[in-house]
């Protein structure tokens, strides 16, 4: 079993930014966000390979940015110009030895 505790999360007004992490008791080859907004499907929002590949949806590109230290089994997630639309609750999200984990969830509001 893989433990992912997430932290970082919050209010913030639109054009800010935050940092979310992820702790993690194992290393997952792939690490990750997603998020889900009331009534919708979990959507990605970044990955990140062990060896630093990375992958998000356009509607974070250019915004978002995932990183990872694998001494530290920590995933990172800096979102910067916020926008009320990324309203949602982020997951944490590892695969290791083939199976999927997910964390508890971390609610991040944007509004003024």
């Amino acid at each position: 079993q893989v433990q992912l505790v997430e932290s970082g999360g919050g209010l913030v007004q639109p054009g800010g930014s935050l940092r979310l992490s992820c702790a993690a008791s194992r290393s997952g080859s792939i690490m990750g966000w997603y998020r889900q907004l009331p009534g919708k499907q979990r959507e990605l929002v970044a990955l990140i390979t062990r060896i630093g590949g990375t992958n998000y949806p356009d509607s974070v590109k250019g915004r978002f940015i995932i990183s990872r230290d694998n001494v530290k089994n920590t995933v990172y997630l800096q979102m910067n110009s916020l926008k009320p639309e990324d309203t949602a609750i982020y997951y944490c999200y590892a695969t290791v030895g083939g199976d999927s984990y997910w964390g508890q969830g971390t609610q991040v509001t944007v509004s003024s």
